[in-house]
């Protein structure tokens, strides 16, 4: 058996997707374990291109089943129409995709919140997607969550969500919002019940099961490390626990079962919305950056900012996560640039500092220090040997090696399934 998880090395946008299609192909189940459709894969295979935000990436391989775990907070009618575009380019959906009754519900309130909190926050905003992310983990931790399970019971589902509306419609009146109507809420997701609940299945014995025939599983990871609620670059983070870790309570699945734990770093550095960006191109070496790599976000289409390659952020990521081997993908992003750089660390005053010495603030104000390494300039897009690369690609590869004492074992050198390198 291998137990396989996949996380993001910096914040989101890594490649996961593809990376997670690839790897599938030998998994019986690929389980998603937090986030919610903030997150956005995109797959590119035989059956065309897909932007998935709640699906698990596994659903292409007819083998393969796929998990949405109790850690995923749950947009219904977005994982509805996702479904609906499966099913209509020929993805079989029936058998192959389980729903844990345990996820919490995106409420039309939730959403609501999110834009006002931001809108309120002015020139603090912290640039979240406007999804109704916060709010419902918000309403989770404080015990006023709605899960799929409270659905499934229209009474359950009804008493809830008249104590919620009580609350919640206070607050958005004096926010300045049109409160709510029961009555439409519960008409829209008595709808979504009739047509989800076929999906709606404990997982738990079928990982256990899983686990104990020793058949393969792959964790899919969504956002990425420094956007972890604790560890990342808080308040400009996401609601959920990103890391390694988080499959234990996101999807019920024992850390101590885990073969791997792969990271996927792009071979440069994005962010969408806010934040600190040490390493960020505010020049035309980020426009060039963005336009090569087409770096518009999956979910929002937001522009993704542009950097170089930080080793402070990604050393973090390895150690936090306990990566055993790294992917690299967007190789071929940098063919053009004739010097790459690669930030080694940070100096703050003129003394060395570490990404967890400080917080967001503090990241605004260090130095990053870098490493000049000379471009190949030269094609590696679709290139699927190692010995096939430039020499200067490979010594870039073996200088990441080198600092943060993990080996790179895939090369993803374009979009499609196929254009990848395994070492």
């Amino acid at each position: 058996m291998a137990l396989n998880v996949v996380i993001g090395a910096q914040w989101g946008d890594e490649g996961k997707g593809k990376i997670i299609d690839y790897l599938s192909e030998k998994s019986d189940y690929v389980i998603r374990f937090h986030g919610g459709n903030n997150a956005g894969h995109t797959v590119i295979n035989k059956f065309g291109k897909f932007a998935l935000h709640l699906v698990p990436s596994g659903i292409f391989y007819p083998k393969t089943k796929v998990i949405i775990g109790n850690g995923v907070i749950v947009d219904l009618h977005v994982l509805l129409e996702e479904i609906k575009m499966l099913k209509k380019r020929g993805i079989k959906i029936k058998n192959k995709l389980f729903i844990s009754p345990r996820c919490h519900l995106i409420m039309p309130y939730h959403k609501l919140l999110d834009s006002l909190y931001e809108n309120a926050k002015g020139k603090g905003k912290t640039g979240t997607t406007g999804r109704g992310i916060g709010p419902t983990y918000s309403d989770k931790v404080s015990y006023n969550g709605i899960r799929i399970a409270d659905l499934m019971s229209p009474k359950v589902f009804s008493e809830k969500l008249k104590i919620q509306l009580a609350v919640k419609n206070k607050i958005l009146k004096a926010l300045g919002a049109k409160q709510l109507s029961q009555a439409n809420i519960e008409r829209d997701f008595f709808s979504f019940r009739e047509k989800i609940k076929a999906y709606v299945l404990e997982p738990l014995p079928l990982i256990k099961k899983t686990i104990k025939n020793n058949q393969n599983i792959l964790l899919e990871g969504a956002q990425g490390t420094l956007l972890d609620n604790d560890w990342g670059t808080y308040p400009f983070v996401t609601g959920s626990t990103v890391l390694t870790g988080g499959i234990n309570a996101g999807a019920g699945v024992p850390v101590d079962k885990i073969d791997n734990v792969i990271g996927v770093v792009k071979a440069y550095l994005t962010r969408v919305g806010e934040g600190p960006f040490p390493t960020e191109l505010a020049n035309n070496l980020g426009e060039k950056l963005k336009t090569i790599g087409g770096e518009f976000g999956a979910t929002t289409g937001r522009p993704r900012r542009c950097g170089w390659l930080d080793i402070e952020l990604l050393k973090f990521a390895c150690f936090i996560n306990g990566f055993t081997k790294l992917v690299i993908t967007k190789l071929d992003v940098l063919d053009s640039f004739p010097e790459i750089k690669i930030c080694t660390h940070y100096t703050l005053n003129g003394k060395k500092v570490n990404y967890y010495d400080g917080d967001a603030n503090f990241l605004t104000k260090i130095k990053p220090v870098y490493k000049i390494l000379k471009g190949w300039s030269s094609p590696t897009k679709g290139v699927t040997k190692y010995n096939s690369l430039p020499k200067q690609a490979k010594e870039y590869i073996k200088k990441i090696e080198n600092l943060v004492g993990v080996k790179v074992k895939y090369i993803s050198t374009g979009p499609k399934r196929d254009e990848i390198i395994k070492i």
